[in-house]
């Protein structure tokens, strides 16, 4: 028994940079939405409702269409929005967390040691222990338990560690605090970009849908007047 060889897979051209794809590459312009149609109507002026259009091509005019959408809301585009619609244009699922690479690597020994000093230094426990230091030094230097006084009144060594602590221990939390400014900045920018990714999807999802509504109104309008032809036919061959 013969065979027959097998048909070759269905394809096309894309209406945009002309090349030969696969079906399942390629989307006729009649599906997408209006406002997306139109952008790549404008610098293809023979595309057709038929025309179909590769993947490539059409993120590529998708990127375009968002970035339109956005600069009539916002004016001038951040380089946080133009992260977004490069996610937008690779179809990619997520922005790129840029906080996190921040959060997963691991500190040098200096910001380990500035958040330790920083966590200390603002709790009770630093609080009570440097106040006890503080009475038990001033009553050795002025009860005389010791032979001689290594402070005595006024306590000029003391108000020297003093001040020589609070110079050191400010720059240190400060360093910890910019570290941590640093990561919520990031972690501010990163819900930034995801909220507008989600934001920009949800609004394409309900340009397809209503499109996709439209279009099945129109193909039963249509069903809908055949049939009314159809039966005026009948009801004209009974007479």
């Amino acid at each position: 028994m013969s065979k027959h060889p097998a048909s070759p897979a269905r394809s096309g051209r894309c209406i945009v940079c002309g090349r030969p794809f696969p079906a399942s590459q390629l989307h006729t312009l009649s599906n997408l939405r209006p406002g997306l149609f139109e952008v790549i109507a404008e610098e293809i002026a023979d595309c057709t409702p038929e025309s179909t259009v590769c993947d490539e091509d059409l993120a590529r005019f998708r990127r375009r269409y968002v970035e339109n959408l956005l600069e009539e809301e916002r004016g001038e585009l951040s380089s946080l929005d133009q992260k977004v619609l490069d996610s937008v244009e690779k179809g990619t699922l997520t922005v790129q967390a840029s906080a996190e690479s921040v959060a997963d690597r691991r500190p040098t020994f200096g910001e380990r040691v500035a958040d330790k000093v920083a966590s200390l230094g603002g709790s009770w426990t630093f609080i009570l222990s440097f106040l006890g230091i503080l009475v038990i030094w001033m009553a050795v230097n002025v009860s005389g338990l010791l032979s001689a006084a290594f402070d005595p009144f006024p306590f000029i060594l003391l108000n020297l560690v003093l001040s020589c602590l609070a110079a050191l221990q400010a720059p240190v939390i400060m360093m910890s605090q910019k570290r941590q400014e640093e990561k919520d900045r990031l972690r501010s920018e990163n819900d930034y970009m995801i909220n507008l990714r989600a934001e920009l999807e949800i609004r394409q999802l309900h340009e397809k849908i209503d499109h996709q509504m439209a279009r099945q109104w129109e193909r039963l309008a249509e069903l809908q007047q055949i049939q009314i032809e159809l039966l005026e036919r009948q009801s004209g061959s009974r007479r």
